[in-house]
């Protein structure tokens, strides 16, 4: 006779090794797609970090280069020097009397004046030139006529009183009591000067008020800030000093030396 049939279990010994087997694999799935997702998250967050400090340089450095720009069509024209700095401020006030109002942030500011035309600048859909937010401006001087308009646009970086966020702003003669945000995540601005002449770069602290116009070209930089991460982290600043972060965000600097067109072919 065949023996009796058994049926068998699986032995408690059996079960923890399988669930310790499974556990295991999760565990390594889990912590590979942690990886994977923290990896992604920084890349984007410096690419974000680049992206904001190139396209700051590339606003400012745009408004520099306008610096004392009359088109040759227009005559008769005094204009003020083509740049008014701040250190650790904003320029305010009329455009003609410019003074200096302290940011909390300690980020430096720069009024850009120059004559602008429909070639210079995008026409609004007035016709009309624009200043650097696209905003219209109406020509207050009569000798211009249909030809131009004076412009001034002040740059500068504050934190936005609506999202908390450090911002690059300029406030443009199109509406020059509002200062319109342009790049998110600009934490300062720092701003050296050349005269014409000169061995060193100065702060616009430095600068009386009959040099602004032997300015030939200024030293620009951007501190950037990302989105919060996991620790804190070293950057260099603006003066070259090594820092730690106070907080979670990863930040870089980027800077650029801008001629001032108008002012260098007679420099030396």
């Amino acid at each position: 006779m065949k023996p009796p049939h058994c049926a068998r279990g699986h032995t408690l010994v059996e079960f923890l090794i399988a669930m310790t087997l499974g556990l295991i694999v999760s565990a390594g799935a889990v912590s590979l797609y942690t990886a994977q997702r923290n990896a992604f998250v920084q890349a984007s967050n410096t690419s974000r970090i680049r992206e904001t400090g190139l396209t700051a340089l590339m606003l400012i450095g745009q408004q520099l280069q306008m610096a004392g720009f009359v088109p040759a069509d227009v005559v008769g024209y005094n204009a003020a020097p083509a740049l008014f700095g701040c250190s650790g401020g904003r320029p305010i006030g009329a455009d003609d009397s410019l003074a200096c109002s302290t940011l909390s942030n300690g980020s430096d500011g720069v009024a850009i004046r120059y004559v602008a035309d429909v070639v210079s600048t995008w026409a609004s859909s007035s016709g009309q030139v624009t200043d650097c937010v696209g905003q219209a401006v109406k020509s207050s001087v009569a000798v211009l006529g249909d030809q131009g308009a004076p412009v001034v646009n002040r740059y500068f970086a504050n934190v936005s009183g609506s999202t908390g966020e450090p911002e690059l702003y300029c406030v443009g003669s199109g509406n020059a009591g509002s200062a319109q945000p342009l790049v998110e995540g600009v934490e300062r601005v720092r701003l050296r000067y050349w005269l014409d002449g000169a061995a060193d770069t100065v702060d616009a602290s430095a600068v009386s008020a009959d040099q602004w116009t032997n300015v030939v070209a200024v030293d620009v930089c951007v501190l950037v800030r990302g989105a919060p991460q996991g620790q804190r982290s070293k950057y260099v600043d603006c003066d070259g000093v090594s820092t730690l972060g106070t907080d979670l965000r990863p930040r870089q600097v980027f800077s650029r030396r801008v001629a001032l067109r108008d002012r260098v072919a007679g420099s030396s």
